[in-house]
């Protein structure tokens, strides 16, 4: 049972790293440190993993089953966790969901399955849903929604229905990457009788997608700046412009070299700006990621600097 039973998917929650040793196992010891160090930062509402930043799609389920109860251990007395169901399959991710209701998880973040990418009917996706959402009971649910350019993401109009067909539907992650779109999806589902939280993870130009009037963000990258995350989410919210536009200039040089391309690559850079900042030992990732090159982790360690992070002094990971 979860510990955070009236949880609603809202505010500022990081997704945090998953540390690996060197021959690629999980690094409990690193985790738990990063979980504190993460967890310690004022103004969160909630952690995720399970997720893209920990390598979900790497891990096998025992393993999954592993970082939730390590998580649960270190910081589930203090903050709800969101839990990921990163499947190809519904009924897999049913096999998550439950695994993830069972262990606690405050909520789950419902990424597409696989086989979208070929394209979906609506239909689809509500038996999607579904599927999960019997077997996580009544634990709320965030809709991971993609780019519809890689058919994996909803329309507004997908959503709404979504959210009708299946009630514990309680948020999105809008990862849409068009303001367009983005806009309406705030201003039509948090608008809505029995409102959808919008969380924004468009971190590549989160100031511009917050000021819309998301109800919260979801992002890697706040396992590495939750803090500056959080402060520009409090600025936002008191209306404070002039301190959000501050705080943006420390985030942006970070978001241009974490959000680089190719984008799978993202928290692989994450891992190695924590190595620069002293709070990892090794930035080791599971294959197909590979370590990036060094140029690249001396782009990161200029955007630590800039983002006054890091002095000009530390060692690189690289080094």
């Amino acid at each position: 049972m979860t510990r955070h039973a009236k949880f609603h998917p809202a505010g500022v929650i990081p997704a945090v790293l998953l540390p690996m040793t060197a021959d690629l196992a999980i690094d409990e010891v690193a985790f738990r440190g990063h979980l504190r160090d993460v967890t310690s930062t004022p103004g969160l509402s909630a952690v995720t993993i399970n997720a893209h930043s920990t390598e979900a799609a790497s891990c096998s389920l025992d393993e999954q089953q592993r970082i939730m109860d390590i998580t649960q251990d270190e910081i589930g007395a203090a903050l709800p966790i969101v839990h990921g169901v990163y499947a190809e399959g519904s009924l897999e991710g049913a096999r998550i969901a439950r695994q993830a209701a069972d262990g606690g998880a405050a909520a789950l973040l419902v990424f597409p399955p696989g086989p979208f990418t070929m394209g979906h009917r609506p239909a689809m996706v509500i038996e999607h849903f579904k599927r999960i959402a019997d077997a996580a009971g009544d634990v709320p649910l965030i809709a991971f929604n993609y780019p519809l350019a890689i058919n994996q993401g909803y329309t507004t109009d997908m959503i709404v229905a979504l959210g009708e067909a299946v009630p514990t539907v309680r948020a999105i992650k809008d990862w849409c990457n068009n303001p367009v779109q983005h806009e309406r999806n705030i201003r039509v589902l948090q608008g809505l009788s029995k409102p959808i939280t919008v969380l924004s993870t468009h971190s590549a130009w989160l100031f511009s997608s917050l000021v819309l009037g998301c109800g919260g963000l979801l992002s890697g990258s706040g396992s590495v700046i939750a803090g500056l995350q959080a402060r520009l989410f409090a600025a936002v919210q008191r209306n404070d412009l002039a301190e959000a536009r501050r705080l943006h200039e420390s985030i942006y040089p970070l978001a241009e070299v974490f959000y680089a391309s190719p984008a799978v690559d993202m928290h692989n850079r994450m891992k190695e700006a924590l190595v620069l900042l002293g709070k990892l030992e090794c930035a080791a990732v599971r294959p197909p990621l590979v370590k990036i090159p060094p140029a690249e982790i001396a782009r990161i360690r200029a955007a630590l600097v800039s983002a006054r992070l890091l002095d000009t002094h530390r060692r690189t990971a690289a080094e």
